[in-house]
């Protein structure tokens, strides 16, 4: 019942900040949760020892509010400070190179594609942001379902022993056909192959944020990112998906 009202208590908040929340709003918005999931990334990767945690959080904040401004195009500038940063981690923080390409990886894992998220409301409005949310939500249901009822063979053992490949054909499929059900809302001129090429590119991408996210998690030895959203885990177990998919969403609207 936790796990339930917890998650019903999330989904209507999203739905109510994509419908209602002015654009700066939501930005102000991504960049909190672009914040709360860099912390918990980064106690996952530092085995629960987050250390120089604020300069992180700062760069994530940055580039999520970069990206997320419906006019910027360019992002060579942000990668070069990014490389700037680890060089500077290296050479006079004393950080191995591992350590530093971690630390790098936070706003472009996490800051970039939720910064993206809110550009795309920017762009084409609340539909189009609704359409990218809803999809991964219709593709995470039909992986669930699918793989309860034909689950079978297991799709990656050593990172999410649960999930299953007819689980995750299932998702492909349901999601798939609901993008090109409900494309035509957002993209009117978009024919039906090239939304079911986005709708599978969605699903595709989200299963791979799953997995890394599972991988990370695996490796640090934890079960959730955090113990933030009662039942669910934490902020960055709840967006996983999103963050792989957000960006050929973004590119796919930009186009």
């Amino acid at each position: 019942m936790t796990r339930f009202l917890s998650g019903a208590a999330l989904a209507a908040a999203a739905v109510a900040a994509i419908l209602f929340l002015p654009l700066v709003a939501l930005r102000l918005l991504a960049c909190l949760v672009a914040a709360l999931a860099a912390r918990e990334y980064l106690g996952i990767v530092h085995t629960g020892r987050p250390v120089g945690m604020a300069p992180v959080l700062l760069i994530v904040i940055a580039v999520c509010w970069w990206m997320s401004d419906p006019t910027r195009t360019v992002v060579l500038p942000l990668l070069l400070v990014g490389l700037a940063w680890v060089a500077a981690e290296v050479l006079f923080r004393g950080r191995t190179v591992d350590q530093a390409a971690a630390r790098f990886l936070a706003p472009w894992y996490i800051g970039m594609p939720l910064g993206m998220l809110a550009a795309v409301q920017g762009l084409a409005g609340p539909r189009a942001t609704l359409l990218l949310v809803a999809t991964i939500v219709v593709s995470d249901s039909g992986q669930y379902y699918t793989g309860r009822a034909f689950g079978r063979r297991p799709l990656a053992p050593a990172i999410s022993p649960k999930k299953t490949i007819e689980g995750a054909v299932g998702g492909l499929l349901l999601a798939t056909i609901f993008v090109i059900l409900a494309g035509p809302w957002v993209f009117a001129g978009a024919g039906p192959l090239s939304l079911a090429l986005l709708g599978a590119t969605i699903v595709v991408l989200g299963i791979c944020g799953d997995l890394f996210e599972s991988r990370l998690k695996r490796t640090a030895g934890v079960k959730d990112s955090s113990a933030l959203i009662p039942g669910h885990g934490g902020v960055l177990d709840r967006i996983d998906a999103l963050l792989f998919a957000v960006p050929a969403y973004y590119l796919y609207l930009r186009a």
